[in-house]
């Protein structure tokens, strides 16, 4: 009697905590926000390219059971990479937003200015001439400027022209041009890295759609004997199956498309994007331990013969260096999951240390480096040739990006110094700007060293600033490597003075190359009159330059590096 009572008594109660689980369950399900991960499509006539890349049988195939796959498991809880900024809601600190938020309109203004220019009077090209206003083609005629742009108008908030700009993008046909060959490289960081870059900043199917028709021309490039890609994408030798890597190739160009083929095998869960370039990983891998620099890698390759030890020069600038900026990038990317990129991270820049880093003679001992070539004889000893280049000055965000995702608090400090010496370059010049290459006098080791006169008497460009011995090629191509690295160390330390730095030099670079139209390159940072304009205006400009320029004004969680990585033409690319 008792416990039949019992149990009559008891069902009422579970009943009711059933129902009220179930209510609770609801509320939350409909009143929490919904994440939903289905992609937003506007009305877009989308236009497939007129030839189908992936129906073209490969030559050298990989059988889907040897395909590497992307790493698996739960994305590591990686260390924080920005600076935890926190609001100041002072008077100075209101004032200092404002005056932010000016200087980011002002950079906004010189954006839209060299966009007004570029759809007027050179839409679906890939570039306009800012002098004479005409319109030209560079890379394939696949509209580089607009493709390469679409981040930075959703970044700028520039929605109305940023969906403008996709509605075109919907149409681009890669099997119409003039050209019998694409660069492999430029293609893949430009195209590619801004469609990938773009469709994870708004999710447009179509951007995507496009995306994986040029990912999967591209991915032909890797149909060669090595399964390494030529330099040349000629595109009549990828249909015909006779493609062959080359022997003598820029490092940079045939390595460094790692991060957009691996965000493509992210995004489309496809094996073979990430298979195709962790093969070239591997062979880094292999080889870093033999060559004749050990930890480094030389500036040219002979993928055709796996031949990565014979050059004998080395060097962080033009030709090889996106092949080291990307591998902590990769470590990100990938979530911390595949430990191959820390080891050849530390690894290449433990020799780079050693052998590249150099501290320039400078009347005040200023406390900055910079990064040179080395060159090794046949006996092993290594010389150093004592020359900056702007395309090497992503060294010091390259450093203060992999000091905080390893935790290596003497590689922020580097990644420090080194940015400090190209802004030092930028204030050294008479326009405010520094050249493209130039030579230092050095000191002994990278410890201050007492200033020289007599040296500087014997050796050095008595036109230029104390230090210099020259500046080999005076030219300024609007190139973003500067301010590349003074936006990556402000987020990084947040220290305020970076943002100084960039007023500065976009201050000096729109008054030295501004035309009536937008802005161009020119032929001499050492001019002290009106500059010599070049009459180009790469589509970095926009892609690369003036977002950094942007950015680094703006709120940072505005592409929080904590979120995104941004690839060598400063596409940012969500990570998981």
């Amino acid at each position: 009697m008792h416990t039949s009572m019992a149990v009559i008594l008891r069902r009422p109660n579970r009943a009711v905590i059933i129902v009220l689980c179930i209510c609770i369950f609801y509320f939350f399900a409909t009143s929490l926000p919904q994440y939903s991960k289905a992609p937003r499509s506007h009305d877009y006539t989308y236009v497939p390219s007129s030839f189908d890349w992936s129906s073209l049988p490969q030559q050298h195939p990989i059988l889907a059971s040897e395909l590497t796959t992307l790493p698996k498991g739960r994305p590591r809880n990686l260390p924080r990479v920005q600076f935890a900024f926190k609001a100041d809601r002072s008077q100075i600190g209101k004032a200092r937003t404002q005056t932010l938020k000016d200087r980011r309109e002002e950079v906004k203004e010189a954006f839209l200015k060299s966009w007004a220019s570029y759809k007027e009077r050179a839409w679906m090209y890939d570039e306009l001439t800012p002098v004479s206003g005409e319109a030209k083609n560079t890379f394939g005629g696949w509209a580089a400027t607009l493709v390469d742009t679409l981040d930075t108008l959703w970044i700028m908030d520039l929605k109305s022209e940023f969906y403008d700009a996709v509605a075109a993008v919907a149409t681009i046909d890669w099997a119409k041009t003039d050209e019998t060959a694409c660069n492999f490289f430029e293609t893949t960081i430009r195209h590619l890295g801004g469609l990938l870059s773009a469709y994870d900043l708004c999710e447009e199917t179509v951007l995507l759609r496009k995306a994986i028709e040029l990912g999967d021309m591209l991915y032909v490039a890797f149909d060669t004997s090595t399964r390494m890609p030529p330099f040349w994408f000629d595109f009549n030798k990828a249909k015909e199956g006779t493609l062959r890597p080359g022997t003598h190739d820029p490092s940079a160009s045939v390595t460094s498309s790692c991060l957009e083929f691996t965000r493509l095998a992210q995004l489309t869960g496809e094996d073979k994007y990430y298979d195709a370039i962790d093969r070239i990983t591997r062979l880094l891998d292999r080889t870093q331990g033999s060559t004749k620099l050990p930890g480094m890698w030389p500036t040219f390759f002979d993928m055709e013969n796996l031949g990565l030890t014979q050059d004998s020069g080395f060097t962080l600038g033009a030709l090889a260096d996106s092949l080291y900026e990307l591998l902590p990038k990769m470590y990100a990317l990938l979530g911390g999951l595949e430990p191959v990129y820390e080891k050849l991270y530390c690894d290449a820049m433990e020799a780079v240390k050693k052998h590249l880093l150099f501290r320039p003679m400078v009347p005040d001992q200023a406390d900055i480096l910079f990064s040179g070539n080395a060159y090794v004889a046949g006996d092993s000893s290594v010389s150093l040739q004592h020359e900056g280049q702007h395309l090497a000055c992503f060294v010091g965000g390259m450093f203060g990006l992999g000091g905080k995702l390893f935790e290596n608090a003497e590689h922020v400090n580097i990644g420090e110094k080194t940015t400090r010496g190209c802004v030092w370059a930028y204030d050294s010049m008479p326009t405010g700007i520094m050249p493209e290459i130039f030579g230092l006098l050095p000191c002994p080791t990278l410890e201050a060293c007492e200033w020289n006169e007599n040296e500087w008497e014997a050796k050095g460009d008595k036109a230029l600033k104390k230090g210099f011995q020259n500046a080999r090629d005076p030219r300024y191509l609007l190139r973003p490597e500067a301010i590349e690295s003074v936006f990556l160390m402000y987020r990084v330390t947040g220290n305020p003075e970076y943002q100084e730095m960039a007023w500065r030099m976009f201050q000096s670079i729109h008054r030295a190359t501004e035309t009536e139209l937008a802005f161009s390159a020119i032929a001499n940072v050492t001019a002290r009159a009106a500059t010599e304009k070049i009459d180009t205006m790469e589509s970095f400009w926009l892609s690369e330059t003036l977002k950094y320029f942007y950015l680094i004004f703006s709120p940072p969680d505005v592409i929080s590096l904590d979120e995104y990585v941004l690839n060598t033409e400063a596409h940012p690319l969500k990570r998981p």
